[in-house]
């Protein structure tokens, strides 16, 4: 009973990761401008990743022991994903490239100093 209950919240993780990832691929390769393609891999894939990491983990944990190398990639996958969206972001903003979203609008523009041009 206890087999079968694990094999469905495996596969509930699997499919749960597996579409968070396609949908962040889907993400990287359709949204507009280089900021807003961050958001594919950086949130959508990791956590689509996070998924299926912790059905393999839940998988092989009962089958074969405590599995460490899933525990070693999830936290690897963790501490990279952020400080490569930060980098991106960051040579971007170096290299001038232009957002395509509309920038918000303050109250009192003059008052914060904004400069639109």
């Amino acid at each position: 009973m206890i087999t079968m209950f694990v094999d469905w919240l495996t596969a509930a993780l699997l499919l749960l990761g597996a579409v968070f990832a396609l949908l962040g691929s889907i993400g990287l390769a359709r949204l507009p401008d280089i900021y807003t393609r961050l958001h594919g891999p950086t949130k959508a894939t990791t956590l689509g990743i996070g998924g299926i990491l912790l059905g393999s983990i839940l998988f092989f944990s009962l089958r074969q022991g405590l599995s460490l190398h899933e525990v070693l990639v999830s936290v690897f996958l963790f501490m990279t994903a952020p400080v490569s969206a930060h980098l991106i972001a960051r040579a971007a903003l170096q290299r001038h490239c232009k957002s395509l979203a509309e920038l918000p609008q303050a109250e009192n523009e003059k008052r914060l100093h904004i400069d639109q041009s």
